[in-house]
Formats: structure tokens, C-alpha cells, sequence
């Protein structure tokens, strides 16, 4: 069965116990045990698919999930968090833990994603471009700058050459949308792949200076991985054929 946790600190984190969650594969380097993958929240609905096929490919194997928000698992990891696998929503927040030489080799990039505007349904406020964003009295939610999707929307932003008050900060992609689809904002910068995944609750607007916003994503395995050979197995999962044909089915771009 697949876990998702979601951890706020590292004394969170020693309190949860996590470090019990994950076991060594066995010693002949195969897979087996517990595998846990810090994933960036945009991930959680591929991910999830990805691990469910990992689990049925590898008997014996379960992968535990952490989704947030890329740079607070990477605060986590820095802080000794107990961890396999990173799998970060942008290059920079992936650099935070290799700067710390904490991943076993260099990551590999394996999706990209790009910038949508999440409306209630039927995008009864009309909006069709960035600029849109900026109308009186329109309630609008953006990532926080730390976040990777809050800084490519200010990117975006920025080309377009818009300024927007937005009523909130979320600390992740999903937070963002769930605004939208809570009726708490008129619309919210997210991920085109996160509108895809919420289905009929929101509608999505596409906008051309996305294309000067995308976000690469890396992976990489941990270089203190409590199961290592899981966390390899794991990642060339992820970045096979058939794990690139699960991120393409929700969205996502070929790295």
C-alpha cells in the first residue's frame, strides 16, 4: 500500500518515528524493503501510479511517499531527514541538497512542466491571458517565491510584464489550487498537470509566456539512503519508458 506523510520539520519527523519506516534491500543488491521518495506535491497522482507499478514489479517492496512542497523537503533532507529517493519540482531546489552532497551522483532529469491559470468552472471571470490576473478586485493565489511553481509564475509574471496582489502565498502547488477549487480564490498560477489531475473542478487557461517558466524536474538517490538499492531501482523506474509513459499520460513534458 502506498503512504503518504507529510512532514512539517525535522522534530516532526523524529516524533513520527520515520526512520523506521525504511529497510536495507537485500544483499545481493536487489530490491526489497521499504523505499522512501520525497517527491515535490505536483508529483503526488503520477507518482502514486508510478509507485503502485514499482510495488507490483518488485514483490517484497513498498514505497512510502512524502509530498510537499520541493524546498521544504529539501530543508528536511538537509536536516538528516531520513530519505531514499528526491525527487524535486525544479533544478534550484534539487541544487540545495547536492550542494550539501547528499545525493549518490548527479541527478537526472526526468520531466519538465509548465505554467497554467486554474479558474472555477467555466471561468466565469473571463480569464484569457496573464494580464487578466491583474483586474480589480479578482482574487488571486500564487506559490510562494521559495516554491518552485511560485517562482516560475513570477517569471512568467515578469515577461508578461504583470504586477499582481495576490490574497495568499501557498507553500505548495496543490495548496494553490485547492484555493480555486474551494471558491477562496478566483484563480491560482499552478502546474498544467495539476489542472489536469483535478478533472472537471477547475478549468485551465493556458498562456504563452509559460513557455519562458519551465520547470525542469530532477531525481536523484540519496547518498545516505537507508535502502540503496531500492532508491536505484526506483529511480531508473522512474526514467524508463514506461515511467515516462505515466508522466506523459498526466501532463508532464519529455525532460
Amino acid at each position: 500500500m502506498i503512504r503518504s506523510a507529510r512532514l512539517a520539520a525535522l522534530a516532526l519527523l523524529a516524533s513520527l518515528g520515520l526512520s523506521a519506516c525504511s529497510s536495507s534491500g537485500g544483499g545481493d543488491g536487489s530490491a526489497g524493503g521499504t523505499v522512501t521518495v520525497f517527491a515535490a506535491a505536483s508529483l503526488k497522482e503520477s507518482f502514486t501510479v508510478l509507485g503502485e507499478r514499482f510495488e507490483e514489479d518488485h514483490p517484497g517492496t513498498e514505497v512510502t511517499f512524502n509530498f510537499n512542497g520541493s524546498d521544504s523537503l529539501a530543508a528536511g533532507i538537509v536536516g538528516g531527514a531520513p530519505a531514499d529517493v528526491y525527487a524535486a519540482a525544479s533544478s534550484s531546489t534539487m541544487a540545495r541538497v547536492t550542494d550539501e552532497k547528499l545525493t549518490a551522483g548527479d541527478p537526472v532529469t526526468f520531466a519538465r512542466n509548465r505554467l497554467a491559470v486554474a479558474t472555477a468552472p467555466g471561468n466565469p471571470h473571463g480569464i484569457d491571458s496573464l494580464e487578466d490576473l491583474a483586474a480589480p478586485g479578482l482574487k488571486v493565489v500564487l506559490c510562494d517565491g521559495t516554491v518552485p511553481c511560485g517562482a516560475a509564475a513570477r517569471k512568467a509574471l515578469a515577461a508578461a510584464g504583470v504586477e499582481v496582489r495576490p490574497v495568499s502565498y501557498e507553500q505548495d502547488v496543490k495548496s494553490a489550487l485547492t484555493k480555486v477549487r474551494l471558491d477562496e480564490a478566483d484563480a491560482a498560477v499552478v502546474y498544467r498537470t495539476d489542472v489536469r489531475a483535478a478533472g472537471d473542478t477547475v478549468d485551465g487557461v493556458d498562456f504563452p509566456e509559460a513557455a519562458q517558466a519551465v520547470n525542469d524536474y530532477p531525481i536523484a538517490r540519496l547518498e545516505n539512503a537507508p535502502n540503496a538499492p531500492a532508491a536505484d531501482a526506483f529511480v531508473a523506474f522512474v526514467t524508463s519508458p514506461e515511467g515516462q509513459k505515466v508522466l506523459g499520460k498526466a501532463g508532464f513534458l519529455a525532460p
